[in-house]
């Protein structure tokens, strides 16, 4: 089996710009500046990405994705941003690449796009005119059209899904090629999707073990398709709170992912979360790098209101113990 070409140390991310993860008393709407406080915190924290989410119509309010970054592009010139993730099945190819192309642009270059398919709220796909059960093979399209739209150069294709030829899209982005193309999944198909086509992947509620068995599914179809990456990307969104005591951590990550996915998360929680005091959070962080895991992005759990209290007590207590990993 041929090894996937992974970087040596480790990054940390935090996921997202706005989002409310409890129950709104009334109608919820961001503040002007909240979006800028984030993202100079997150820079001066020594955090090294910030990412966002994505959804049409989620069971929380969220807002445009690609438009957060592009203003948060503005706020720091050292962060990397990143799409955790975006859902391309919902969107024509084309207008995704001009959108990410442009924002390529406007954020120096520093922009990671990580995709995935959704189908967990149906009725996004209802009102984007999309049948649920296309999810996948239109995002194996949509990453095939995207490399060659943001070749430069003039192209064709000629899939199940769209048909064009003799087209050029200018400007091309200002990574060579494009940003990396890192996609979600943890199906058969989408670890397929992330070896044969994809720059990275981008892991999702499942442990370290588990990490480790799909970074073997990914490698296996990566040797197959005979690729050659500098830099393969292999990335978890983990959902992380850093407390007092585990139980105190655990209770407000139940709460948070109970609300956001309308289900009873505790076990789950429990099963999949990074939680309680420091030298807790900073054990399973090194159990996901062992696995292979080279960029940690953070999903902070508990109250809205105190998520800038959070950014502050991983940066402070928790990177500290694993800064040996970086």
């Amino acid at each position: 089996m041929v090894d996937l070409p992974l970087a040596q140390g480790i990054k940390f991310g935090i996921q997202t710009i706005h989002r409310r993860t409890e129950p709104a008393t009334g109608p919820w709407l961001p503040e002007a500046d909240d979006g800028r406080r984030l993202v100079e915190l997150v820079d001066s924290m020594g955090y090294d990405s910030l990412w966002v989410g994505d959804h049409i119509a989620f069971a929380i309010p969220i807002l445009d994705p690609l438009l957060q970054l592009a203003q948060a592009a503005t706020w720091s010139k050292r962060l990397t941003f990143g799409t955790g993730v975006y859902l391309a099945p919902l969107r024509p190819a084309a207008s995704i690449a001009k959108q990410i192309a442009t924002l390529d642009h406007l954020s120096g270059g520093r922009l990671i796009f990580g995709m995935g398919v959704g189908g967990e709220f149906p009725k996004e796909f209802e009102v984007s005119g999309v049948p649920h059960n296309e999810r996948g093979a239109r995002l194996s399209e949509t990453i095939q059209i995207l490399r060659k739209l943001w070749s430069g150069e003039s192209v064709s294709h000629f899939g199940p899904y769209l048909r064009f030829q003799d087209v050029t899209m200018l400007p091309a982005p200002r990574q060579p090629g494009g940003p990396p193309m890192w996609v979600g999944g943890r199906s058969k198909g989408a670890l397929y999707r992330a070896g044969a086509l994809a720059d990275g992947w981008i892991s999702y509620v499942v442990t370290p073990d588990m990490f480790r068995a799909s970074l073997a599914s990914i490698a296996e179809a990566y040797g197959k398709a005979e690729r050659s990456l500098e830099t393969y990307g292999s990335a978890h969104l983990l959902f992380c709170r850093t407390d007092d005591t585990y139980e105190a951590a655990l209770d407000a990550a139940t709460e948070t992912l109970s609300v956001r996915y309308a289900m009873d998360f505790r076990k789950a929680a429990q099963r999949y979360c990074a939680l309680g005091q420091p030298a807790d959070v900073a054990a399973r962080l090194a159990e996901f790098h062992e696995a292979g895991c080279r960029h940690i992005i953070l999903d902070l759990m508990g109250p809205y209101e105190e998520r800038e209290a959070q950014i502050e007590r991983f940066a402070k207590e928790v990177l500290p113990l694993v800064g040996h990993l970086r």
